[in-house]
């Protein structure tokens, strides 16, 4: 038999007898997938973290309200903001200045200030790490998104998920390295490409796993199948896309197809074991707030994230808030009105968040699991309306914004960078997201300019040709 001879057609027409199947498997072995896309590609530098989970708030954070504690905004409250600077507003209107809707306190030894907002992940202050002085180039959330989770303002580039799977490879083969976990309400405005793999092989995107039965789509065939048939058609599929590639030749998209085809049916009988949380005591779920219904779906997801990063799954990329669209908004951007608005979606977070954290801690996990707590841009310190009243909404700020890390290798109970007295434009060490991915990278073991994939003539990388590593965050 030769493969140019012969379709994938002929060989179905064949059937998938045992004997046959077995034959033609032979010709798979270990050399068949020598140069496997989840493959590790290595670290080089001395690794903190094995694994990470992500939580990403749509919509825009407003950091003087949370994380950014800013007195001045209480003097200077209902008086305009001078400037004659050109900036760059969302609806080009600026409003005059508000203070907080939250009061601020000293927490832990720390003392870092975190305000009422967040009083559960306030009680972790001496584990965080708040990064004060965020920066983006865009201040709509479709390219800010893109550029937070890829460092481009637009789609067609790896997320930072993606590039960890390809820089580390799989820890459990039986689960793919960066799974997704998207809110009940929906997916983030950009979509799928927020965790695409774009140029890198397909084994290397983000799974989207869903809550009941069927935490994977299609992942179960729509008709019962005799098991040990199905093995037999796994193995005399696996031949013929082995006999599509001349000897010696690798092709990188079809093993990357492969791979991804071979995953999906070992993820039948493990994603239905890890997604199940039946094991987990009473204590443990009352403690994420899985039984309470404003705190059910995000309780569910980082305990289901914990319970990945367990098995081996490298990245998990939680959001808070779906598409940005809608009233009331079923995400954090808050034009409207700041205190109804990140009132509802903190009460569904904080909670789980913080049962999240302690978690980890209780476990030993947090010495070596990273948590990443992002939004694409912050507020402003001023309200949205051009009136000459007060109004309740803060609009899109790029220019300086509050992120959080914690766990493994982050100097714990610090802020690093700040913005300037009213919380509107980074004075102190700004940190771009393409420093933010530089750390993350460094605290994987990896040096984000020595991780690169060729395409289109370009050594891409996702830190573009940026970023420094964020030294004072690390411990």
């Amino acid at each position: 038999m030769h493969s140019s001879r012969h379709s994938r057609r002929d060989f179905f027409h064949w059937g998938t007898n045992g004997l046959a199947a077995t034959a033609l498997a032979t010709l798979l072995h270990e050399e068949a997938l020598a140069v496997a896309p989840t493959a590790a590609r290595g670290t080089n530098l001395p690794a903190k973290a094995k694994r990470a989970i992500q939580i990403c708030l749509v919509g825009g954070l407003s950091h003087v309200d949370s994380f950014d504690h800013k007195p001045a905004l209480t003097r200077l409250h209902g008086t305009p903001l001078k400037t004659d600077e050109a900036v760059d507003l969302f609806f080009g209107q600026m409003g005059l200045l508000r203070k907080e809707d939250w009061a601020f306190h000293p927490r832990g030894e720390s003392g870092l200030m975190i305000s009422e907002l967040f009083p559960e992940i306030a009680r972790h202050a001496d584990d965080l790490t708040i990064l004060r002085s965020m920066e983006s180039k865009s201040a709509n959330h479709t390219p800010a998104l893109f550029l937070a989770n890829s460092g481009f303002e637009f789609n067609g580039f790896p997320s930072m998920g993606s590039w960890v799977s390809y820089g580390l490879g799989l820890l459990n083969d039986s689960l793919p390295a960066y799974v997704v976990l998207n809110d009940e309400r929906g997916a983030p405005n950009t979509g799928s490409s927020t965790w695409s793999s774009a140029f890198l092989p397909s084994s290397h995107q983000g799974v989207v796993l869903h809550g009941g039965d069927t935490p994977v789509r299609d992942l179960f065939p729509a008709l019962p199948l005799d098991p040990a048939a199905d093995r037999d058609t796994q193995a005399f599929i696996r031949a013929i896309n082995t006999l599509q590639t001349p000897p010696g030749e690798t092709d990188a998209a079809i093993a990357a197809r492969l791979e991804s085809y071979e995953l999906a049916a070992r993820m039948q009988a493990s994603i239905p074991e890890v997604a199940s949380l039946t094991e987990e005591t009473h204590a443990t779920l009352e403690a994420y707030g899985v039984h309470d219904p404003v705190t059910a779906d995000m309780g569910r997801r980082c305990l289901l994230g914990r319970r990945l990063l367990e098995e081996g799954v490298r990245f998990v990329q939680l959001f808070s808030g779906g598409p940005i669209a809608g009233s009331p908004r079923a995400s954090w951007d808050a034009h409207e009105n700041v205190q109804e608005n990140h009132s509802a979606e903190a009460v569904r977070i904080d909670r789980p968040v913080a049962a999240l954290l302690a978690d980890l801690k209780q476990r030993g996990m947090l010495d070596d699991t990273l948590v990443l707590f992002t939004t694409e841009f912050g507020r402003t310190p001023f309200a949205q309306s051009a009136s000459d009243t007060v109004g309740p909404g803060r609009d899109h700020n790029r220019y300086g914004f509050s992120c959080w890390m914690a766990g493994a290798g982050c100097k714990p109970g610090i802020a690093v960078g700040s913005t300037d007295e009213l919380g509107w434009k980074v004075v102190e060490r700004p940190i771009p997201w393409h420093d933010f991915h530089a750390t993350v990278l460094h605290l994987f073991g990896i040096d984000h300019e020595q991780l690169t994939y060729y395409h289109n003539g370009i050594a891409r990388r996702l830190t573009n040709v940026h970023g420094e590593v964020v030294k004072e965050a690390l411990a």
